[in-house]
């Protein structure tokens, strides 16, 4: 594929800015990693709401774009090369955005793999692991009887927590001076974790000093409230 009108999610979510990026997504963890990034960096963008309620994510247009069915995904119609480019998971959105503008990654190639690791240190446990928390705890997990899953899981995100606190001991941003896709990675879950989830007290979040002063210099950025609420749901 090489241009926008190729990709046949355009069909479903037509472009009214096609020579923008066009991010398909909702205001989830994972999603809003997306649009923080994208209103940090002030790329031109077009938002288009994916109802992962109404099931959307698993529409056949947008399964043509990511076929795990998931948010978010985004096509760049000015990719490498000048050709369309589209992209799920976001984590590799994150790299994908920091490398074409320049911006929230470090430039020499310690501090990028370093950064990198702590990118897929979200994707590959906080997320995983608070996400099941907020099953057992505030979804359909919260009616099941044995609540052994739920302490598993809050045992665990108590435990990952403290590894983020300790990482953030004398830093301000996880890579230190320089708030970067690390921090953009990670701020969605951890608030989500404690305002959504309703799991500040099972997990004991107060605990967590460093984390909590993280969470409020995150949450103090202009593109980060904005990227919060984008998409904006009907």
């Amino acid at each position: 594929m090489s241009t926008l009108a190729d990709f046949p999610v355009v069909r479903r979510w037509p472009a009214t800015h096609p020579d923008r990026i066009q991010l398909y997504s909702l205001n989830t963890p994972n999603g809003v990693k997306a649009s923080i990034m994208l209103e940090e960096t002030g790329l031109p963008y077009e938002a288009h709401l994916v109802d992962i309620m109404k099931d959307e994510s698993h529409l056949p247009e947008f399964l043509a774009l990511n076929p795990n069915g998931k948010i978010p995904a985004m096509i760049d119609p000015d990719g490498p090369d000048g050709k369309a480019l589209g992209l799920f998971e976001s984590g590799a959105i994150l790299m994908y955005l920091a490398e074409k503008s320049g911006k929230f990654m470090p430039s020499d190639a310690a501090g990028r793999w370093e950064t990198i690791q702590w990118v897929f240190f979200q994707m590959a446990s906080i997320g995983p692991m608070f996400g099941q928390v907020g099953f057992f705890n505030k979804f359909a997990g919260k009616a099941y009887e044995d609540k052994r899953p739920l302490q598993r899981y809050a045992t665990e995100s108590q435990r990952l927590l403290g590894v983020l606190d300790g990482r953030l001991d004398g830093r301000d941003w996880i890579m230190g001076a320089d708030y970067g896709i690390a921090d953009i990675a990670t701020l969605g879950w951890v608030n989500n974790l404690i305002t959504f989830y309703e799991a500040r007290e099972l997990v004991q979040f107060d605990r967590y000093a460093n984390v909590a002063a993280w969470l409020e210099r995150g949450l103090a950025r202009p593109a980060v409230q904005r990227g919060l609420a984008i998409p904006a749901r009907g």
